[in-house]
C-alpha cells in the first residue's frame, strides 16, 4: 500500500473533511468527523464512533458498487475514518431517490409514512446550503448549466441502479432501504459517484420492527442514535 500523507485541507463541510495528497493532484483524502447536524445545521451533536463508522460502512459500499459495475470515487479505506477517494468537481445537484414514503417527502405531500411507491421517485434539490438546498426539477438545472442533459440522464440511470443493487443489498440483511441521497462530480471529465452512503445519507428501517436505523434517531431525539449506526455498520460488514 502506498503512503498517501494529508497535505492542504481543501474543504470542511459537517461531516467531512477533505485533504490534498502530497505529489497526487488527482486523488484527494476524505476525513469522517464525529460531528453531526440536521435542519441545514440548526441542530448540532457528536458520538465517539460516527466517523469511523460512516467511513467504514461508506467503504464497503462503495466496494460493493464497483463489483457490480457502478463507477465511484472510491479508491481504499486508509484508516478507520478516512477514505481514499479521486478528486471530483462536484456536480452541484443532490440525488434523492425514495422507495417508500418518509421525511420531507411526507412533509410535503401529507403522504403517509412508510407507503410503498410502485415505482422509486427520482428527485434533485440544488445543493446550495445558503437557499436550503431547494428542489430543481431538470430543465432549470440544464437552464442554469449545472449540468447538461446527458449528464442528468447518466446520474439518474446510475442512481437507479445503485437504489436496485442496494435494496438487494440491505433486504438480504433484514432492512428496508426507505430513501437514500447520493451526489456525482466529474473526474478527467467522467461522472462518478462520490460522497458517501451512510447511515447519515440514507433512510434505513429494521425489515420486521421498522425501527428506524439512521439519522433520524438524531433528528428526531429518539434515543439508541450510537447503537443504531452500530448495528448497521454490524449489518454492512458481517
Amino acid at each position: 500500500m502506498a503512503d498517501y500523507k494529508k497535505e492542504t485541507l481543501l474543504y470542511e463541510g459537517k461531516a467531512k473533511k477533505v485533504w490534498s495528497v502530497a505529489g497526487n493532484p488527482d486523488l484527494v483524502i476524505q476525513e469522517f468527523k464525529n460531528d453531526a447536524t440536521a435542519f441545514n445545521g440548526e441542530k448540532r451533536g457528536s458520538w465517539e464512533a460516527k466517523g469511523t463508522t460512516n467511513n467504514t460502512v461508506a467503504s464497503a459500499l462503495f466496494r460493493y458498487l464497483e463489483s457490480k459495475g457502478i463507477k465511484t470515487h472510491f479508491v481504499e479505506q486508509l484508516s478507520p475514518n478516512e477514505m481514499l477517494i479521486k478528486k471530483l468537481a462536484i456536480v452541484p445537484l443532490e440525488v434523492i431517490v425514495r422507495n417508500r414514503a418518509a421525511g420531507s417527502f411526507v412533509k410535503r405531500y401529507a403522504a403517509k409514512e412508510g407507503m410503498i411507491f410502485k415505482v422509486p421517485t427520482f428527485e434533485f434539490s440544488y445543493k446550495r446550503d445558503d437557499l436550503g438546498d431547494p428542489l430543481i426539477n431538470e430543465s432549470h438545472a440544464i437552464a442554469m448549466e449545472l449540468a447538461t442533459e446527458a449528464e442528468i440522464a447518466q446520474i439518474r440511470t446510475a442512481a437507479l441502479r445503485v437504489n436496485d443493487l442496494l435494496r438487494e443489498f440491505f433486504a438480504e440483511r433484514g432492512i428496508t432501504l426507505v430513501d437514500f441521497k447520493l451526489e456525482f462530480g466529474k473526474h478527467k471529465g467522467e461522472i462518478l459517484l462520490g460522497d458517501e452512503i451512510s447511515p447519515d445519507t440514507c433512510r434505513f428501517w429494521d425489515a420486521k420492527t421498522g425501527e428506524k436505523l439512521d439519522k433520524d434517531r438524531f433528528r428526531f431525539d429518539l434515543g439508541g442514535v450510537e447503537e443504531a449506526y452500530a448495528k448497521m455498520l454490524e449489518k454492512v460488514t458481517a
